[in-house]
């Protein structure tokens, strides 16, 4: 009896003990956390007394938020309220500007492609275009983010952009007015019976526009479409719903992607509904290095079905979620929440989606353009590592060191403008690559 007794004590002991030590142990955290909390009181005060300049109380806690998250991975954020406010706007697909698809390159603002039937396009902007000034401002020095905001503004307010072109000996002056700028996210046109669709950006609209698309070319072609070309080439992303919608489109059942948190936590799972909008014709999808984030969850969900073919070259390899959490009149957070995955449980996080048929971009009228390197995921500093287990460690870790946000940006603008599918070798190889699979499919009919 006494040896159950002194048992029993032993374990009340040894559990009370371990209760204690766990205690003791977050004590020890919380006080650590605090301490260093102390630190960071301590250089803020030190910053306001003896900086040699005055600066702001709201620039500081601004700046150290931003400091806190971007460390975390390239794309957590803090947004202040007018990035905020911009986010928002540029997801509506609606915004007041010039309409210039732009990127940096050495340090100006290159120009990618005037949209259509904007103040820019009215103006004679033309792709290729280099602005050196905003406003008689020098661009050199400004950050793409930056340059972009400085050009969008109230509508109906002026802007004069200095602009170097080619064959042109004396820089241009271009005064552009501001307007609404209504981003169409997807294009359409016919290419010899086939339907060819190009999604530019995953917005609120983009669902809208793709049936609106389907709509029209069915009734262009009726019986005699042979199939689709989805070109997602140079799409940065967007939306995670649009994505599924656009790949819903395309199926008729199965799982389009999961989403898993913190040590599989909580998965969520996305499924397609009954209706396949391409009524079973042949698909290709065209894929390059700067197809991201949702571009890339539309791929892989079409070819994990095997419901596509997808052509072209390895896509960016963003394979993480963000949330974007509000945070009331201070603007808002961007924290990357979980990682997505592919209908055959593969993450493309630092990997992308590795096409079925690699195709590189040939173009005869631009062949210094051939050689032309795309930067991709794990090149970014501080870029998050492959849940699968895959080494995403950078092969070339200068390249990783030097890559910024800005670059980001301008890696997943359209780098290159294609109209036709005259010079695009690409799309040529997927048209053909479409006739060769509606030829295959009426005769198994």
């Amino acid at each position: 009896m006494k040896k159950k007794f002194a048992a029993v004590f032993f374990a009340i002991g040894f559990g009370s003990a371990l209760l204690l030590s766990q205690g003791m142990v977050a004590h020890s955290a919380s006080s650590d956390t605090y301490k260093l909390l102390n630190l960071f009181g301590d250089v803020f005060e030190r910053i306001r007394a003896q900086y040699v300049e005055d600066v702001e109380d709201e620039e500081l806690i601004e700046a150290a938020i931003n400091g806190m998250l971007s460390s975390l991975d390239p794309h957590s954020s803090y947004l202040n309220p007018k990035h905020y406010e911009d986010l928002e706007v540029q997801t509506k697909g609606e915004f007041g500007g010039l309409g210039l698809e732009v990127t940096m390159e050495n340090g100006v603002v290159r120009v990618v492609s005037p949209i259509d039937d904007t103040p820019a396009a009215k103006a004679g902007m033309q792709a290729g275009d280099y602005i050196t000034r905003l406003d008689g401002e020098q661009v050199m020095g400004l950050t793409l983010r930056e340059a972009v905001d400085k050009m969008r503004g109230e509508v109906g307010t002026p802007i004069i952009l200095t602009v170097l072109r080619k064959g042109e000996k004396k820089p241009l002056e271009i005064e552009i007015k501001r307007d609404v700028i209504v981003i169409k996210s997807v294009r359409h046109r016919i290419e010899d019976e086939i339907g060819y669709l190009r999604v530019t950006s995953f917005t609120v609209k983009t669902e809208e526009g793709l049936k609106e698309a389907f709509e029209k070319i069915d009734t262009e072609l009726g019986d005699n479409l042979q199939g689709y070309v989805l070109d997602l080439r140079n799409n940065p992303g967007g939306l995670l719903d649009q994505a599924i919608s656009v790949s819903d489109a395309f199926l008729e059942r199965g799982e389009i992607v999961s989403t898993r948190t913190r040590n599989d936590a909580n998965i969520q799972r996305y499924n397609a509904r009954r209706g396949d909008l391409s009524n079973g014709k042949p698909v290709v999808v065209l894929i390059n290095g700067g197809s991201a984030s949702a571009s890339e969850i539309v791929a892989g969900a079409l070819q994990d079905h095997r419901r596509a073919v997808v052509v072209g070259t390895q896509s960016f390899g963003k394979g993480s979620v963000q949330t974007v959490i509000p945070l009331g009149a201070d603007g808002a957070m961007r924290l990357t929440t979980a990682y997505y995955f592919t209908p055959s449980g593969t993450s493309i996080q630092a990997e992308g989606i590795v096409p079925d048929v690699t195709v590189e971009q040939l173009r005869l009228d631009r062949p210094e353009e051939n050689g032309f390197r795309q930067r991709s995921e794990r090149a970014l500093r501080g870029s998050l590592k492959n849940p699968n287990g895959e080494d995403a460690e950078t092969d070339d870790a200068e390249e990783a060191e030097e890559a910024s946000e800005e670059e980001t940006e301008a890696a997943a603008e359209p780098e290159v403008q294609l109209t036709t599918a005259y010079d695009d070798y690409q799309l040529n190889y997927a048209l053909n690559l479409v006739k060769g699979m509606a030829l295959a499919q009426n005769a198994n009919k």
